[in-house]
């Protein structure tokens, strides 16, 4: 068994929408080219089948992705995709084609609840209707993803806007049940074979301003997973969208031996301990939830 499970490939630090949930990046914007991709796959091999092309950005808004699914099926990955689904028309024919991914996980959550926003150009329906049409011609995983449900405030925006969308796909789907009767945040709810909807409470990114600190806890950064930006600059997760805790940049250097640094070692025995090492990691409210 490969190291990692999934290796992060940020394809692009650049999207399409500005969402407040996600935090545009103070990073030069910077999309890889095709030679960057493919040493980027040749680097990381030995160690995982399983590539994710996002970290920040939209990566159906890059102009080379369809070579990089076919770079990526002829190098054998296995391609998973995070969109927020407003260029899911653009990709209709190449997503069900040979160069399917793995999975798709649709951010449903991107427009922040507006109801006025959510059926902008039909942006729902071309989502549905795209996974409609998945579901019976490829093998593709779908995710449809709402991870910004509120406890304290059930008559928000946003949770306006899940309903509508909840709605909508029950009757797309000719569901007999209503989702929300069932759906639990944090856990997934199976719709039929390869479609889930996957629910969570909203998410905060770490942020070193943040005034919450707390060294205890685990994170499975550096053990199943880790994350490569555009630029170059590897980071322990897919969390680090401003590359804080830089490891070093696979342009520069090798894979392994950024893997076999020192501060990787610290990192990895700190959280094998339950101890967050990094200032980074010790704002990170996720590592609790382990």
């Amino acid at each position: 068994m490969k190291q990692f499970k999934k290796v992060y490939i940020e394809i692009s630090n650049i999207c399409n929408l500005k969402c407040s949930f996600c935090p545009t990046t103070k990073r030069e914007p910077k999309s890889l080219n095709s030679s960057e991709f493919e040493h980027i796959l040749k680097e990381i091999k030995p160690y995982t089948n399983h590539i994710y092309l996002h970290v920040k950005g939209e990566p159906l808004f890059h102009k080379n992705l369809k070579d990089f699914l076919e770079i990526s099926k002829a190098n054998n990955f296995f391609v998973n995709i995070t969109t927020n689904g407003t260029l899911i028309e653009k990709y209709n024919d190449i997503f069900i084609s040979d160069l399917a991914p793995r999975q798709i996980n649709f951010s449903l959550h991107s427009f922040d609840g507006k109801l006025e926003s959510i059926d902008n150009k039909n942006y729902l329906m071309n989502i549905l209707n795209f996974t409609k049409n998945s579901l019976e011609k490829c093998h593709t995983y779908i995710s449809l993803r709402l991870w910004n449900f509120n406890q304290n405030d059930k008559d928000s925006i946003q949770q306006k806007g899940n309903r509508y969308i909840l709605n909508t796909i029950e009757n797309f789907f000719n569901l007999d049940y209503k989702i929300a009767d069932i759906l639990t945040p944090g856990k997934g709810l199976k719709i039929k074979d390869k479609l889930f909807i996957n629910s969570d409470l909203e998410f905060k990114w770490p942020d070193l301003n943040d005034d919450f600190e707390n060294e205890d806890g685990f994170c499975y950064g550096l053990r199943n997973q880790i994350a490569i930006l555009s630029n170059g600059t590897v980071v322990p997760c897919c969390l680090d969208g401003e590359g804080v805790i830089n490891l070093g940049n696979i342009f520069k250097e090798s894979f392994n031996d950024i893997l076999n640094s020192k501060r990787v070692n610290n990192i990895y025995n700190g959280f094998s301990n339950h101890k967050a090492v990094e200032i980074f990691c010790k704002k990170c409210q996720f590592k609790n939830k382990f």
